[in-house]
Order: structure tokens, then C-alpha cells, then sequence
């Protein structure tokens, strides 16, 4: 019989879920205010999700400032997922792109640590078999752009200090960046709004009265972006108009296109050819249509994007859903 996986990808600011049959959430969770809830809030997750047979867990919380060291993160994170889901049977994926058991990842934790990435990116060249192809997965927080030969991830770093180096993680998202690293150097150099605020106000992002994980603690509305936005002014809605909040948002759109179209060419400068295909993902897909447009040697590519093939509900736990199709796939064939 096949079995069955569900699985996680455990983030400093959200928990993702997803089972290999196909369903998918995402909770909120700073991770990095409270450390000590880590193990109850996987419990509500794993529980909310359909009966699995194997349990499957990346990761990037282990960077959380909560924790004094990435080994220290990562073996805490481990703990949390033994305590949600006692006696599961548990594979943990690594930068190398290998399952391993709970006993070697602890081990191993400098190459448990933020291999999220690479998940994603090992499933989703089933969608690129032939030729150079090319990941851009945008979230929240950061940016991946991960090259590809024949289906296979080809990265030329493995670590997040590696990859910071190499260019194939950028620290831009359409959520948790704040608006002064977008705009350096102008308006206000303080973390008032972020770039959620600035899709807000564009009408790309959907508001949400219940999250309030902003800037100011205020929820994700686009009455309060404005708000927050008009800060970046220096001002307040009597001091500068809705004009110049506009303004601001579509300059920081246009700012952080910019900068993710740089690193991708970056990226690409290293690769053997250019690629014949551009995968997009993440829950900032949106951005990235024009990001590729922007990049004239990728004008004959062909551009697949993994949210319209898996859905909005897969797309936003990416990463969880390809260690679990990967762990099913790995399990069913050693049946």
C-alpha cells in the first residue's frame, strides 16, 4: 500500500503543512517571541491535517535570534517536532538532498539548516527535464533563484552564508522586508512599513483584519498600509496626501523588481547556458511576470509557474509539499 506523508516546513514566521494527497495550510507563528510554543502549535497543525504515514521536515527557523546558534535552533526545532507528533515516524531533509533520520540530522545540523530551498527545487524540476532551467521562488521574506540542468538542481552554494554570497538567496520578500531596505537612503530609516503594506495599498495582496503581523501591530488592511506608509514619510494622513502614498508604493514595487531582476542576471552569469525555462513559485509569484520581462536574455524562455499547475493552497507551502512528495515518492519505491 502507498503510503501516505505529511509534510513541514518549519519558518521563523510561519509554519507550513502539506500532505502528499494534496492538502495544504499555512499558520502564523513568530517563532522568535516565543520559542516555547513551538512544539504546541506543530501539535495543532499535525493534528489539523489528514492521517499520514510518514512524517516529512525542513526548515529555517534555526536563524531565529531566539536561539544562540544555528545547532542550538536546529535541535530545539527537532525536539518541538518530536513532541508534536510522539512516536511518528520522521525523515528530515538536508542541503545535500537526502532524507535522513532524526538521529543523523541531529548530527548533521549545519545541513539540516535552511535546506528548504532545495526541496522545492528538486520537485520542481519533473517540470524541466531538458536543458538549463531556472527557480525563482519569491516569498515573504526572501528570494530563491536556483539553477537547473536537466531536472536537477545545479546551485553553485548549499549554505544561506554560501548562497548570500553566490546570489542565489536574495533577502527580499513581498511581506516581512522593511520598506527602508527596498529604499535605501530615502524616507525614513526606520521599520514602519513593509513591503506587505506596499501590496496592500496596490491591491496585489488581500487584506486580512485578523493578521497582524505589521510593522506596527496593526492589521493587514489597506486603510492601516496607508498609515504605515505615510510614516515612511515622516508625515501622517494630514500631512501628506494619498497621492504620495501611492507614489511610494509603486516606487518600492518598481525598486524591488529591480533589484530581484539584478541578482536573477547575476545568477545567471555563472550558469553554463541561459535558461530555456523560468519556474516560478512562492507566495510572491505575483511579482514575478515582470521581473522575468525585465530580463532581456530570458525573452524566449518559456515561463512555468508552479502556483497556477498546484493551486493557491499548495503554492503558499511549497517547500512542505515537495519534501512530502519527495518522502512518499522515496518510501513507495523502497515498498
Amino acid at each position: 500500500m502507498a503510503r501516505s506523508v505529511l509534510g513541514l516546513d518549519i519558518g521563523g514566521a510561519n509554519l507550513k503543512a502539506a500532505h502528499s494527497e494534496g492538502t495544504a495550510r499555512l499558520v502564523p507563528f513568530a517563532l522568535w517571541k516565543t520559542p516555547q510554543r513551538l512544539g504546541e502549535e506543530l501539535r495543532c497543525v499535525v493534528t489539523s491535517m489528514p492521517r499520514f504515514d510518514l512524517l516529512a521536515v525542513t526548515m529555517t527557523g534555526e536563524l531565529c535570534d531566539c536561539y544562540e546558534s544555528k545547532r542550538q535552533g536546529v535541535h530545539a526545532i527537532l525536539d518541538a517536532v518530536e513532541e508534536a507528533a510522539p512516536g511518528a515516524a520522521i525523515r528530515v531533509w538536508r542541503n545535500d538532498g537526502r532524507f535522513v533520520d532524526m538521529a543523523t540530522a541531529r548530527q548533521t545540523p549545519l545541513q539540516v539548516a535552511s535546506a528548504n530551498w532545495l526541496a522545492l527545487a528538486t520537485y520542481a524540476g519533473r517540470f524541466a527535464l531538458e536543458g538549463t532551467a531556472l527557480l525563482l521562488d519569491i516569498g515573504s521574506t526572501t528570494t530563491d533563484i536556483v539553477p537547473l540542468r536537466n531536472g536537477k538542481p545545479t546551485p553553485r552554494a548549499r549554505t544561506d552564508p554560501e548562497r548570500l554570497r553566490s546570489g542565489e538567496l536574495f533577502y527580499t520578500g513581498v511581506r516581512r522586508t522593511p520598506l527602508c531596505a527596498v529604499l535605501p537612503g530615502w524616507g525614513a530609516a526606520e521599520i514602519f512599513a513593509t513591503m506587505l503594506d506596499v501590496y496592500l495599498v496596490l491591491d496585489a495582496i488581500a487584506e486580512d483584519e485578523t493578521d497582524c503581523g505589521t510593522a506596527d501591530g496593526r492589521p493587514s488592511t489597506k486603510a492601516a498600509a496607508h498609515a504605515r506608509l505615510a510614516r515612511m514619510l515622516c508625515a501622517d494622513f494630514e500631512s501628506c496626501t494619498e497621492e504620495e502614498r501611492y507614489n511610494l508604493a509603486h516606487c518600492a514595487r518598481h525598486h524591488q523588481g529591480v533589484q530581484i531582476a539584478a541578482a536573477v542576471s547575476e545568477v545567471m552569469e555563472q550558469m553554463s547556458a541561459l535558461p530555456s525555462t523560468i519556474l516560478t513559485a512562492g507566495s510572491g509569484e505575483f511579482i514575478a511576470p515582470p521581473i522575468v520581462a525585465a530580463c532581456a536574455e530570458l525573452s524566449g524562455a518559456k515561463i512555468v509557474s508552479l502556483g497556477a499547475m498546484l493551486g493557491p493552497q499548495i503554492a503558499q507551502a511549497g517547500p512542505a509539499y515537495a519534501v512530502a512528495v519527495l518522502a512518499a515518492e522515496e518510501a513507495n519505491a523502497a515498498v
